[in-house]
Order: structure tokens, then sequence, then C-alpha cells
């Protein structure tokens, strides 16, 4: 494990429910690691992490585990909507979209993996539960983004993660569909965790909770629609689960 730096953050609370059983993946979304963390730890920002990973690899702790860190906002998985009191947070410092979404620099992946390891040896959090904050949040959030290596991290076990389906075209689901299809589509993404609601409808909910769940599991092509690379990759998904 490498060394953590402290840092404290003002902004926490205490943990109001559940065990902690959720890894929570951002990005920074700031050109600069350093602003970065500052705002992290700025009462004026109302929010924090619990862990910092810089681009060079060094980790800073803002939030002991045992506290409540304000990183996930209004989210929902598997019918909990306060991802907070259940998760730990880990900020990794990359300026995402908006900074032309650059690659995660090798040394700071190798400590992320580090750190992600001793947390799920410490906490209940299952392979499942390791997510990104685009999957609590469809819609509102992107990060830590498609670029992100989560295949990396489940070679050393760290998440929940299969081969995607090749990209081959063929009938698809997208926005103004209805019917029993697109209700199968909604009631699979719930049953993996994603906060949905079965109407048998391809609204804008259906289409941001698709978006995620391609920017996570099937990367290659991020647009919302639910083609059979993307269907195939969630059930493969759902039948590799205990």
């Amino acid at each position: 494990m490498v060394p953590i730096e402290r840092r404290a953050s003002p902004n926490s609370g205490a943990r109001t429910c559940g065990p902690t059983d959720i890894l929570l993946i951002h990005y920074t979304g700031m050109p600069d690691a350093e602003q970065a963390l500052a705002w992290l730890c700025n009462p004026a920002s109302g929010v924090s992490c619990h862990f910092f990973v810089f681009e060079d690899g060094r980790i800073v702790q803002l939030v002991p585990e045992s506290r409540r860190a304000w990183h996930a906002g209004a989210s929902r998985w598997a019918g909990e909507s306060d991802v907070n009191s259940r998760s730990i947070g880990i900020e990794v410092a990359n300026p995402g979209h908006d900074g032309g979404s650059p690659p995660f620099p090798e040394r700071q992946i190798e400590a992320l993996t580090a750190l992600c390891r001793t947390l799920v040896g410490r906490h209940p959090i299952p392979p499942r539960k390791v997510l990104a904050h685009s999957d609590v949040a469809p819609g509102r959030k992107l990060d830590p983004g498609e670029r992100f290596p989560w295949a990396h991290l489940a070679a050393a076990g760290i998440g929940h993660w299969c081969e995607p389906a090749p990209i081959d075209g063929g009938p698809a689901l997208g926005p103004g569909a209805t019917g029993a299809a697109v209700e199968r589509l909604q009631a699979l993404l719930a049953l993996y965790g994603y906060g949905i609601g079965v109407t048998g409808a391809y609204d804008a909910r259906t289409e941001a909770v698709v978006a995620a769940f391609q920017r996570h599991f099937r990367p290659a092509l991020v647009d919302g629609v639910a083609d059979r690379s993307t269907i195939e990759t969630l059930r493969r998904l759902i039948s590799a689960l205990p």
C-alpha cells in the first residue's frame, strides 16, 4: 500500500444508515489537481471525499472512513438513495470530459488499485458495488468517464466486469420506443442496481441510464441506445453475479 497523506476536510457528517458497502469512483473534472483538492477542503464548497489520488500516485485522505463524506449528491443504487451514508468516495485527479478526457496515468491507476484493494478488504463491498459516479447519478454525472480503466481494476480483483459484447449493429431500442422489450431492458437494469422504473417507455431517464451503463461496461460507444451489444453485455454481467 502506498503512503497516505492527511488533509482534513470539514465537509463530512455521521453515517446514518446501513453498512459501508459501496466504493464510488469520481474524477475531479478540474484542470488543476491542487485546486481540486483545495475545493474539497473548502467549507464553502459543501463537497468532499474520503480519498484523493493525484496523477503521480500520491494519495491524500480527507475524511475518515467512519464518517459520511459529501461526494455522491442526489443519487441512487439498488433502491438506496442515501449513497453517501453507505459509500467511500475516491476522487481521481483528471480534468474529465470538459478537459478533453485525457488518459489516466499508469502510476495513478496503480496507486488507486492498491487503495481499492485495501478498502474492499476492509469493508463489506461486493464487486458489483464498485461503481462510477455516473452509475448512481445517470444523466447528472459522467465521471469517471468512458476512458477509466475498469478492466484493469477488475483484473486486480476489484469490481465487476465482463468482456463487452461486440458492436455488430442489428435491432436496437432507443428514445421513443415502447412495449415489452423496453420493459425487459428496464427490468434488467433495475435488477443490476440502476435507479430506473419499469414503465415500458424509452424515456429520457432510460436513455440516461443506458448511457451510464455503456460508459462503465461498454465504453467503445456511448450513445444511450440499447443495441444488441449493450443488452448482451448487461445479460452477461447479471449471469455472472453470485
